[in-house]
């Protein structure tokens, strides 16, 4: 089980709000298990010594005829398992032989950096509203149909990263107001104090799985700092996460659709008190951000309750997925490049003090991002009919843009299939472009930064002891289960 710890000692809490049912929690877990998650006896992790082949097969080779099969009959809907181990041969195949595809639903993939920033800059042609997409998708029976749209479409459609101006403006400046540079510097002391006591539960046990009792801990909590949730209403937020993250897939399934809508219906019940007990009681605005959210603007323009509600489910979820990624990405990638672990561990050694170590685990950060995006895909769809890349697009036209794959163009970086954690510049995508670029992006550095160097810090020699699991989708690209073992 993995355990809980204040990230803030100063943290009072709502403490009267309704406790919260654990069948997500529980699903999660018996979702692990069925996966290969690993096991546990008396509380402690059964750990082995990693084979030596364990770093070798994290990612899979393909070889480039496999790649080429793939993009020649590339299709979201009908995605080979090993592509979802492996998609990036299969991204250089699409850049090379047809790098804007139209796809056999009649969008279109898009998987240069240069055209996916030539999207991102033009606002006003590619717009991120999802309802169009989105009906087809969420408003089916038994969920909902159009005139009773389903939970999972409500939120999808209202949330600040599927809109556009002016909503999008306003939810992202009131957001933005409590995630200043000073705000989030005042939360590196929490997030240092909450990352040394996972560190200590660890070492204790002599290792554990690096996603369940360590990388998917952090984002839940410091999130739920943000909104000031109370400590003991924390332990659904990450399963609710994940069923409502999961269904953004470019399939869903009928139980992923029935989970994603429940989760949704549950979040939004317990938000509807949390907000009331918060109207009662307001918190300090520069700092929580629900306070900030319910008081509005200073010119009096305020959130609907809709939409109060929704962004609320969407900052929530925006930080745990992409961010537990982030970390479990860095520290497996690690594993897999041992010259590049390596060499960050010896410039970690020979830097003066943490100041000096800020900078160069800094760089590390972004390359994770860059090398193992964990937000792979994004979406627009064409107000007018225009042209990308050479190709024309028609009014209407979806566009998937593969994050992926641009982050891996060697037309913009350097030798772009190697892990170089010292690579700069490094002008990434992982947290977008323009005026949809993460509004929390200096936070998921930070706790990139903490979680990963505090962690070579006390673990240097940490080792895998089974091989990790993949959590097998193309849109989150991240790992469900990583055994390892500090002995």
């Amino acid at each position: 089980m993995v355990r809980r710890f204040a990230a803030n000692t100063a943290f009072t809490g709502y403490w009267g709000a309704p406790a919260l049912p654990l069948g997500h929690r529980q699903a999660l877990r018996q979702h692990r298990r069925e996966h290969g998650a690993p096991a546990c006896q008396n509380g402690n992790m059964k750990t082995h010594h990693a084979p030596a082949s364990i770093p070798e097969t994290i990612t899979p080779s393909v070889s480039p005829e496999r790649a080429h099969a793939i993009a020649a009959s590339f299709d979201l809907r009908a995605l080979p398992a090993d592509f979802l181990a492996n998609p990036y041969p299969a991204y250089a195949a699409l850049r090379e032989t047809e790098p804007v595809r139209r796809m056999p639903d009649g969008s279109y993939f898009l998987t240069r950096y240069a055209d996916l920033v030539a999207v991102y800059r033009d606002a006003q042609t590619f717009s991120s509203d999802k309802h169009v997409e989105f009906a087809p998708k969420y408003n089916v029976a038994p969920f909902g149909s159009d005139t009773a749209p389903s939970p999972l479409f409500e939120h999808h459609t209202t949330s600040l990263v599927f809109n556009d101006p002016p909503l999008h403006t306003r939810v992202r400046r009131l957001i933005m107001g409590a995630l200043t540079r000073r705000a989030i510097a005042d939360m590196e002391p929490g997030l240092i104090q909450l990352v040394d006591s996972l560190l200590d539960d660890l070492a204790a046990r002599g290792g554990g799985d690096l996603i369940e009792d360590f990388a998917s801990a952090i984002p839940v909590e410091i999130i739920g700092n943000l909104l000031d949730v109370p400590h003991a209403d924390r332990d659904p937020l990450r399963a609710w996460s994940l069923a409502i993250l999961g269904a953004l897939e470019p399939v869903v399934t009928p139980e992923q659709h029935a989970l994603g809508n429940q989760s949704v219906t549950e979040m939004l019940d317990y938000l509807r008190t949390l907000v009331a007990r918060r109207r009662q009681s307001p918190g300090d605005p520069e700092r929580d951000v629900l306070t900030r959210l319910i008081q509005g603007e200073a010119s009096g323009e305020q959130l609907s309750e809709v939409e109060l509600l929704q962004n609320c489910i969407f900052l929530l979820n925006a930080g745990h997925e992409t961010t537990t990624n982030l970390i479990g990405n860095g520290l497996i990638l690690l594993q897999e490049f041992p010259a590049a672990r390596e060499r960050l561990l010896g410039e970690l050694r020979t830097a003066a003090d943490a100041a000096a170590q800020e900078p160069i685990l800094t760089l590390a950060v972004d390359e994770f991002l860059r090398f193992e995006s964990s937000n792979q895909l994004g979406n627009r769809r064409a107000l007018v009919a225009t042209t990308v890349g050479g190709v024309d697009l028609p009014a209407g036209a979806l566009v998937t843009l593969c994050i992926g794959a641009a982050n891996r163009d060697p037309a913009q970086f350097p030798d772009p299939e190697t892990l170089d954690l010292g690579r700069t510049p490094n002008k990434h995508l992982a947290f977008g472009f323009g005026i949809h670029q993460c509004a929390g992006l200096s936070l998921a550095r930070l706790e990139g930064r903490v979680a990963i160097g505090r962690f070579l810090q006390r673990f240097p020699d940490y080792r895998l002891s089974e091989a990790p699991v993949r959590g097998g989708r193309a849109r989150f690209r991240g790992f469900l289960a990583a055994p390892f073992s500090v002995r």
